[in-house]
């Protein structure tokens, strides 16, 4: 009997390290393969899917996956693709961003089956999305003007991602797997 539960627990939690490790993958692969490098300021701004797959993680997952990928997913990006400055900000933004669509979507026994409830979600997580990349362009920058011109791309960024991700939520929360 203690074998069987041991077993089980084994195999639980191997099966959540590799799907963890798989929606990290596909935040990280939406962020680098799907990206649009805005000209709005001279530090530039970029418009990913990365948005919208850290929103369909967070909603279809909860908020503890949501923000594992999110923060994980778009660090990696940070550190390998010349970004290695913003790193440590966007892991700590986005994780709360993950964590926040997550933590909403799944709220009182939800799991993210609420299509209004997810879009709610997405909308309340941008403000701490702009609000935590407005204090790392601040530190950054030693200016807490300079970062205004990045709120722009930030709100495109989001709203790209929650066009995006409420659709894709719609249908794959319809399959099996997800009900």
């Amino acid at each position: 009997m203690t074998m069987q539960k041991t077993t089980s627990y084994s195999n639980a939690r191997t099966f959540n390290l590799i799907l963890t490790s798989m929606l990290i993958a596909l935040v990280f692969v939406a962020t680098l393969l799907l990206n649009i490098k805005l000209p709005i300021t001279a530090n530039g701004g970029l418009v990913h899917l990365g948005t919208a797959m850290l929103f369909i993680v967070s909603i279809l997952f909860g908020p503890k996956k949501g923000a594992i990928a999110g923060a994980v997913g778009m660090g990696l990006f940070d550190l390998i693709s010349g970004w290695t400055l913003w790193a440590p900000f966007t892991i700590l933004t986005r994780g709360l961003q993950g964590y926040i669509v997550g933590k909403i979507a799944w709220s009182n026994g939800r799991n993210g089956r609420s299509m209004g409830f997810n879009l709610f979600a997405t909308i309340i997580s941008v403000p701490f999305m702009i609000a935590g990349y407005y204090i790392c362009e601040g530190i950054i920058f030693s200016s807490w003007i300079v970062p205004a011109a990045s709120i722009p791309g930030n709100i495109v960024q989001n709203v790209v991602g929650i066009c995006a991700a409420i659709p894709v939520c719609a249908v794959l929360k319809k399959l099996p797997f997800f009900k």
